[in-house]
């Protein structure tokens, strides 16, 4: 067992691989966390919402992080955080095709996203622009 920090191609890899995680940012003046499915293309990452509080937090206050975690037992686990700035899709065209890449990528949609299937025009389609990616844990 060697648990320590995980190197660039190992915390991209965590990334790419997962498809849910925990957004963060600052909602009302404090910290608020929340899961999402997304996508990672390598450099951005992928999030559609319906309208509510993390959408308002992120519009007031861009300063976004997304933390992954693989747990296979207490002692074999990673955790990567990838820090970024919040930006919407506004382009029609390209909230298409993100949307396609993310319902392609969950076989089990979850309630919020079976409610935007009948309405994916109110899906608000955006990104986090990745700045920095850290990652802890075991070096597989």
């Amino acid at each position: 067992m060697n648990i320590g920090r995980l190197g660039d191609a190992d915390s991209e890899t965590s990334l790419r691989e997962g498809s849910l995680g925990r957004l963060g940012c600052i909602a009302d003046g404090g910290p608020y966390v929340v899961p999402v499915n997304y996508l990672f293309d390598g450099q951005d990452i992928y999030i559609h919402s319906a309208p509510g509080k993390k959408i308002d937090a992120l519009r007031a206050n861009p300063l976004a992080c997304l933390q992954v975690d693989e747990i296979k037992d207490t002692y074999h686990w990673r955790s990567v955080i990838a820090y970024g700035i919040y930006e919407e899709i506004s382009d029609d065209k390209t909230r298409e095709e993100i949307l396609v890449k993310l319902f392609n990528r969950l076989p089990n949609m979850t309630p919020v996203e079976s409610r935007l299937v009948e309405g994916l025009k109110a899906a608000i389609v955006f990104r986090i622009k990745v700045d920095e990616i850290t990652g802890m844990g075991e070096d597989w």
